[in-house]
């Protein structure tokens, strides 16, 4: 069974906006059986250019029922039913954001006519529902409106039902056979995923921006003797939803080392490679190294891989003016390249004095080593009145949680109480400092 669904809304964001109509129709593979139009209050002004497009006013939606009105009847049409929808990602994740708003947790299988028409019926210049439909000599009445669309969606689908169920030799898409049994339920969003075995134990464990997509791909893969006998062990599968892809870093690399889990043999190890070391040389300049972290002191910074610990490394040198030599980044007997072009004092042919060059090696090793610093890092939460949080302090990593920004008002210590402890190791700290390294830390609050 089918739930043949469009909507219109007040723009192409599934968080900012909101749905201001909606029509489903029931489809059994051979007629519609059941169908559901409503316009929708979407609480909110209908900018003008939608208006135009649509015809939709506010107007027209201030007397329509608001979608907690409507939710109950959508969840009724839709549950255990294929959710279809030309272009179904931006259908579908307006309906799961309005639902989320709710406080309800909306999944639903999907289908998406653009991709069954680009793999049944190739060769089209253009997939947009007006233009395939065009093609096909399908009406859509009422174009921009849900139920004219959602009526061509449904011919539209009539149409490659019947190219799906010719004989062997044409194009075949399994569209009536759900995904696999063990992910229809798991969320389309950031976090941690469990592979489990027939004896209840954590086989596999790893983290995505998409958990259902992620583990789908695990079930489907057979390219490998290892990746064979994952899929055929796993009975069951389990998540932690995080929201942030920084938190899904961390929750990973703790939970595999709490777990030890039996695929994750590289992953056990620890992530950080490579190390950024100091030494001081015969003349007392403080030379700066990197080398791999199977010493028992601790790095300045810890790096995955050498390419990312040599490029942070280019970084720092020409930000500090120090020596390339020293740095270990330029073989010579005499002078770096640096000096050639005045960007090293000298150091390297000993024209500059120990003192003055250790200074800037000094004020660089302060910076890296983050033994001072105190700070919570802000990310996206788990839906939208939700933020997470991530605490460094004294350059030691504490742990991360949830909070309402609502409640918060500006208020640090609010932070403070959000925090569940975690584990501090050279995993996460290196995870911390790459994440940040990147410029991917976008919200920073020193305390």
């Amino acid at each position: 069974m089918f739930a043949v669904i469009d909507i219109e809304t007040t723009g192409t964001s599934a968080q900012r906006g909101r749905i201001t109509e909606i029509a489903i129709y029931v489809f059994d593979g051979n007629k519609v059986i059941d169908s559901f139009v409503s316009l929708v209050n979407p609480e909110c002004p209908i900018p003008y250019f939608i208006t135009r497009l649509t015809g939709i006013s506010d107007y027209m939606v201030a007397d329509a029922p608001r979608f907690c009105e409507i939710a109950r009847k959508v969840v009724e049409m839709t549950e255990n039913n294929v959710f279809v929808a030309h272009n179904v990602s931006f259908d579908y994740n307006f309906v799961r954001e309005e639902f989320r708003r709710l406080g309800y947790e909306y999944r639903r299988e999907k289908l998406c006519t653009v991709s069954l028409s680009r793999k049944l019926i190739p060769g089209h210049r253009s997939y947009s529902l007006g233009s395939i439909c065009q093609d096909l000599g399908i009406e859509i009445e009422h174009r921009h409106r849900a139920a004219g669309d959602a009526k061509a969606t449904v011919n539209l689908l009539v149409h490659l039902l019947k190219i799906n169920d010719q004989p062997t030799g044409s194009p075949r898409v399994r569209i009536s056979s759900p995904e696999h049994t063990l992910v229809r339920s798991l969320p389309e969003t950031t976090g941690v995923y469990y592979l489990i075995n027939e004896q209840d134990e954590i086989i596999y464990i790893g983290k995505s921006l998409n958990i259902r997509k992620r583990v789908n791909n695990h079930l489907l893969q057979c390219n490998t003797r290892r990746t064979i006998e994952m899929k055929n062990s796993t009975v069951s599968v389990s998540y932690t939803e995080t929201g942030s892809e920084l938190l899904a870093l961390l929750l990973e690399s703790q939970e595999i080392k709490n777990q030890m889990p039996l695929y994750n043999r590289r992953q056990r190890r620890q992530l950080a490679h490579y190390g950024l070391y100091t030494t001081v040389n015969g003349n007392g300049y403080i030379c700066l190294k990197i080398d791999k972290t199977n010493r028992n002191d601790a790095p300045l910074a810890a790096y995955p891989a050498m390419h990312e610990a040599r490029q942070h490394l280019f970084t720092i040198t020409e930000h500090y003016n120090l020596c390339q030599k020293l740095c270990g980044l330029y073989q010579t007997q005499g002078a770096c390249f640096h000096h050639s072009i005045r960007q090293c004092k000298g150091a390297c042919i000993g024209l500059e004095p120990p003192d003055k060059y250790n200074e800037r090696v000094r004020k660089l090793i302060a910076t890296l080593n983050n033994n001072h610093e105190s700070f919570f890092i802000i990310e996206p939460g788990r839906h939208i009145e939700e933020h997470a949080v991530v605490k460094v302090e004294k350059g030691k990593y504490i742990g991360f949680g949830y909070f309402d920004p609502n409640h918060v008002n500006g208020n640090p210590e609010y932070l403070h109480d959000s925090i569940k402890p975690y584990e501090d190791n050279r995993d996460v700290q290196q995870i911390i400092r790459s994440y940040m390294r990147q410029g991917r830390a976008k919200n920073v609050i020193k305390f």
